[in-house]
């Protein structure tokens, strides 16, 4: 194929995009991609690597994976977030590599096509999700998908993740950015105030309706709807719930007249809504329609390459923002399992700030426990996972394995069932039933 021919085809991509051929030479190259970095292109010289990263190697000799190596290996287009150098500084995108063969199946090169992610940031910016974790980055690549969908998206993970961010975040990327992003709390409402707050009601439809009031389905015209904790919706309730989904239609409490509305839905929670479902306790129906594109939102703990990131944006943004952390302060934060997550970070950088004497907060400022107990922690999980088989060697049936190996993690556990159960990677409600047969309970 000439190089006008893919020239011709790379103009015709409306994002950033460049052909390169096996070297990771660049080819062909669109004036989106020009304009995105600072670095001149040269055509036939320059490599994407280069232009991208500024670096002298490709990206799987970088420590980053390399989207054309994936595409080497299945012969099938592949997709990858990566952090670029661009002309605005550190930038995320959201890249998408095609291989290209020619009339006899012989791999040219590859197409590689940019989505840059302007609602991520990896400095310390207000209202943009932080990070640069790799299980931040795969967070990014699925909420970058959804976003330029009408997709209904449910997002589950343990409290404090940042699920209303995560809300913000598909709202603001999406084609309804310009319209009103709306959150029903739907933990703590009593019914009849649920269904006011929602669908809005008329004067006299209750006692104390003395005026009629819009409900949020009608505010949020045109914008997104955010159900923050949805498993908290009563059982009779989740039926209206599922009615409004469906038809986008609905009646204000004390009003025969139906109205039509329009809205993106985002919905989450925190509890395991199929478990939920097979109690009886969530709606099939209902968790299927707000689901239909699920993402798990990672704990703390298992990022912890941004925690430095975040407790820098936490103290940056509050009232000590004229204090600093120590490198030795920064790694004990990062050494912490954080059950309480981001939210349990803020917390903690609030707490140190205050206690330091000086502008800068040392390791012994930090509000917890000291290393050497996190250690002794580390090491009952250890001995949890790896008998010491040096000692007199009895063969147990699975059953009495099991029940041992349960009843001594119980025994130094200290958290709820349902962490419990996510260290052992088993559902609650597997782990309720194991613990309820072998007459075990955990002791907080």
């Amino acid at each position: 194929m000439a190089n006008s021919v893919i020239q011709g085809l790379i103009n015709i991509i409306d994002k950033p995009a460049i052909f390169i051929d096996l070297n990771y030479v660049i080819v062909a190259v669109n004036n989106a991609y020009r304009d995105t970095y600072q670095t001149p292109i040269e055509l036939g010289k320059s490599t994407c690597f280069a232009i991208s990263h500024k670096a002298s190697k490709p990206c799987d000799q970088m420590g980053e994976a390399c989207p054309m190596l994936e595409c080497k290996k299945t012969n099938k287009p592949t997709s990858v977030v990566h952090i670029h150098d661009t002309h605005l500084g550190k930038q995320y995108c959201d890249i998408v590599m095609k291989p290209i063969f020619d009339e006899n199946d012989v791999l040219m090169g590859f197409v590689e096509i940019l989505d840059k992610i302007d609602f991520a940031s990896v400095k310390a910016q207000k209202n943009k999700m932080l990070g640069q974790s790799d299980a931040f980055k795969a967070l990014l690549n699925k909420v970058n998908r959804a976003a330029k969908t009408e997709i209904s998206v449910l997002l589950q993970g343990e409290t404090g993740t940042g699920k209303e961010l995560v809300a913000r975040a598909l709202h603001d990327a999406s084609r309804r950015k310009d319209k009103p992003f709306i959150v029903i709390e739907c933990s703590g409402l009593p019914e009849q105030l649920f269904e006011s707050e929602l669908f809005g009601h008329e004067k006299g439809a209750f006692t104390g309706a003395t005026s009629q009031k819009k409900g949020l389905v009608e505010i949020v015209e045109g914008g997104t709807l955010f159900f923050d904790e949805i498993g908290d919706v009563p059982l009779n309730m989740q039926v209206k719930l599922l009615r409004l989904i469906e038809t986008q239609s609905f009646r204000a409490v004390g009003s025969l007249r139906q109205k039509r509305t329009d809205f993106r839905l985002v919905c989450a929670s925190h509890k395991n809504l199929l478990e939920m479902v097979e109690k009886g306790e969530f709606r099939k129906d209902l968790y299927y329609r707000i689901a239909t594109f699920p993402i798990n939102l990672p704990s703390l703990q298992s990022r912890q390459a941004d925690i430095a990131l975040l407790a820098k944006f936490f103290l940056k943004h509050s009232e000590f923002k004229d204090k600093q952390f120590s490198e030795a302060a920064l790694e004990k934060l990062a050494q912490y399992p954080y059950p309480g997550n981001i939210r349990e970070l803020k917390s903690i950088v609030l707490q140190a700030a205050i206690l330091a004497d000086d502008d800068v907060i040392y390791d012994t400022d930090v509000p917890f426990e000291n290393t050497a107990h996190l250690q002794h922690t580390a090491e009952i999980y250890a001995d949890l996972a790896q008998p010491n088989y040096n000692e007199v060697f009895e063969v147990l049936s699975l059953e009495q394995t099991e029940k041992n190996y349960l009843a001594k993690a119980v025994e130094h556990f200290q958290g709820s069932t349902e962490e419990l159960a996510h260290k052992l990677g088993v559902s609650s409600r597997t782990l309720y039933r194991k613990l309820t047969k072998y007459g075990l309970s955990l002791t907080k």
